[in-house]
């Protein structure tokens, strides 16, 4: 699919990592592009499950470690507009709906984005996932319809496909994989037993997963006016 001119783009999510899996290979290819990329990040991820592989972070110095991971994700992207917004992570779900639609309607307001790239509502397996796709999609829901951006919505539960079905967007990233694998490395505390697991998959003569590395799939949010 080719990519569609932009004149801005936001990400939202909930935890550093969640852009390396689900859209840093477009981000890099629109940088590539010169398409400014503003990234509000609501948390520092500081409950993630993993502290390395081995490990090496503890629940104390994990947030530091996630702060000086998503800098490193963001330059592997060229992303130079990082915003950490200072949520605390497993807490987004229980934030006010309407501070959390306030927060996206600024950051609109300000950078002014053709397209948002966020999760997908009821389809993102995480309650701080589905309350950031909340926020997004009422927060552009309320724009009038002639200035709403394009919003992409990244979902990979289960049901999605039978439910929704096949994502309408699907880029090739393929030319920006190495770029996407330096995004994946830069969140080593997460992502270290995933590059492990790959990289025994190359040495026995397989390929690097479709998945990851030469595709990345979106569905376009549409609004029940539409």
């Amino acid at each position: 699919m080719t990519l569609t001119p932009q004149r801005h783009i936001l990400m939202v999510f909930p935890h550093p990592d969640d852009e390396a899996f689900s859209s840093a290979g477009l981000i890099r290819l629109y940088r590539n592009m010169g398409v400014p990329v503003t990234y509000a990040c609501l948390t520092l991820g500081e409950m993630g499950r993993n502290l390395g592989n081995p490990p090496f972070a503890t629940r104390e110095s994990l947030p530091e470690i996630r702060r000086k991971e998503l800098l490193k994700a963001c330059e592997a992207m060229g992303i130079e507009d990082l915003r950490m917004m200072g949520f605390r992570d497993k807490t987004v779900e229980f934030e006010d709906d309407e501070k959390m639609v306030k927060l996206v309607q600024d950051l609109i307001d300000e950078v002014n984005p053709s397209l948002i790239i966020t999760f997908y509502p009821n389809y993102s397996v995480h309650p701080d996932h589905e309350a950031t796709a909340r926020a997004v999609v009422e927060a552009v829901r309320r724009m009038p319809k002639e200035k709403r951006p394009v919003v992409y919505g990244v979902a990979f539960a289960n049901n999605t496909v039978a439910e929704i079905g096949e994502p309408d967007v699907v880029i090739d990233i393929s030319s920006v994989k190495e770029d996407k694998l330096k995004t994946l490395l830069a969140h080593n505390s997460q992502t270290a037993w995933m590059i492990e697991e790959n990289n025994k998959r190359v040495d026995e003569g397989q390929p690097m997963s479709d998945s990851w590395f030469h595709y990345e799939k979106f569905y376009t949010i549409t609004f029940d006016e539409e």
